[in-house]
């Protein structure tokens, strides 16, 4: 089997020939973003969530961390900190998963199927099970107001950088996207 450095390489390689944008941090294969869009069928279609994906180095024998940058109202996210609680990726990763899978598989069925019996955000679950159809109305006005469409996304970060982006730019004094770059950088 290919060296873990060699599958996070070959992993990201293949996400990118998908679908996904993805914008890689500081050029690596080990932190990176992708931009992802809300399933049909559920109350997130039209959405589109930056996820930060970060690789350990024992991937693909450990699981990569993976956070909704902008907010998402989901039982199984954490509204702060954006935080996925999903056993797949937390507790029965295995390396014949790659991220093509996590992406394609694991994370619409997150979006599609939400668990609130196991959740990060208390009160998104309780009114899922409580009123389910103004937990959807709820879904949708997160997603109108914090993941509207993908150019959205770029001039939300702007308005309100992270102390991180503040601290990739002053690294980086001719800063045009606070040290993020990558495929699709607008």
């Amino acid at each position: 089997m290919a060296s873990p450095s060699k599958r996070r390489e070959m992993d990201l390689m293949k996400l990118m020939m998908s679908d996904y944008k993805v914008e890689t941090i500081n050029d690596g294969v080990q932190e990176f973003f992708v931009h992802f869009h809300g399933p049909s069928g559920s109350p997130y279609h039209g959405g589109v969530w930056k996820i930060r994906v970060e690789l350990p180095d024992a991937y693909p024998y450990k699981s990569p961390s993976i956070g909704f940058m902008n907010k998402i109202y989901h039982p199984n996210v954490d509204e702060i900190s954006g935080s996925v609680c999903l056993d797949v990726i937390n507790q029965k990763w295995s390396p014949m998963f790659d991220l093509v899978n996590v992406f394609e598989v694991f994370m619409p069925q997150l979006l599609l199927y939400p668990n609130p019996s196991d959740p990060l955000n208390g009160e998104a679950a309780a009114l899922m099970m409580r009123d389910r159809a103004a937990y959807d109305q709820r879904v949708k006005e997160y997603c109108e107001k914090y993941a509207k469409a993908e150019e959205d996304i770029g001039a939300e970060e702007k308005e309100g950088s992270s102390d991180e982006e503040e601290l990739m730019s002053e690294d980086d004094d001719d800063s045009d996207g606070g040290g993020v770059v990558g495929k699709g950088s607008p």
